[in-house]
């Protein structure tokens, strides 16, 4: 008759523990290789690897993280996690990892059917002669990359010290972006309140002078995702026109994340030298 499996034999050969568990013989070998799962007992004559009925649930639960995209390291701290609630606690940090990963890909689909389907209207350019003011201010030099996280934890810092010295806000928070940050991936960008009455350093808030200047400006509604459509327009009129000079790019926050959460409802205006 059929021979005895090794299942049969109280352990399982890899073949059958890979068609018990579905994952290849392949895998399960780079899985003890790095240490997430290894054989029960390995014949030190053959190199035979011989897995027992026990491991097939640890397995199964390497194959739904792994179905998951969790780096193996951390599919390792789980299985070696001391009790239930470190484990629940390390796969709930991983499963937010990927809705905010998907989020972001929903996002930059949303972005992208936007812009295939965007009108040909061309939206009026305002000139705007803007005076020097006095303001307080965050700088900092930095990668492009990090421009985000960096501007909205300097905007609310921005509030919070001016609001602590009761001064009164004499125009629109707003940002300086040097052309560097855009050509090379790293430059200054400077992010103020114009205020009036004397103003009193305080950590990262200093006292900043925003500079006079002629801008082209052009407003910009919503998320600050799909600004580079406005920036492409404000730019390409102002080179149309010969009227581009070199010098930070500006943006005003009329509406921002200090008014509302929702990216939806927030207008900027958006300053191009001239």
């Amino acid at each position: 008759g059929r021979p005895q499996t090794g299942f049969m034999a109280g352990r399982l050969t890899v073949g059958d523990f890979s068609r018990m568990t579905h994952l290849s013989v392949k895998t399960l070998r780079h899985y003890h290789q790095v240490g997430l799962l290894e054989p029960a007992e390995v014949n030190p004559d053959t190199g035979y690897r011989y897995y027992s009925p026990g491991q097939l649930p640890t397995a199964q639960v390497i194959r739904r993280l792994r179905d998951l995209d969790m780096p193996v390291a951390d599919v390792r701290g789980v299985l070696a996690a001391p009790d239930a609630a470190a484990r629940n606690a390390l796969i709930t940090a991983h499963l937010s990892r990927l809705e905010h990963e998907l989020a972001e890909t929903q996002a930059a689909v949303e972005s992208l059917r936007s812009l295939l389907q965007r009108p040909e209207t061309r939206r009026a350019v305002e000139h705007r002669t803007v005076p020097a003011t006095g303001a307080a201010s965050i700088r900092q030099v930095m990668d492009r990359d990090d421009v985000l996280p960096w501007w909205h934890g300097a905007l609310a810092e921005l509030h919070a010290v001016v609001r602590a010295q009761g001064l009164n806000a004499a125009g629109p928070i707003g940002g300086l972006y040097a052309s560097e940050l855009f050509q090379d991936d790293h430059g200054e960008a400077v992010v103020f309140i114009p205020v009036e009455g004397r103003f009193r350093p305080a950590g990262r808030v200093v006292p900043f002078t925003v500079p006079a200047g002629e801008l082209a400006v052009l407003s910009h509604h919503g998320s600050l995702a799909g600004i580079d459509l406005t920036y492409g327009d404000l730019g390409s009129y102002a080179t149309a026109h010969e009227i581009s000079v070199d010098g930070p790019l500006r943006e005003y926050y009329l509406r921002g994340p200090q008014d509302t959460a929702d990216c939806d409802e927030w207008e900027t205006e958006i300053g191009w030298a001239i």
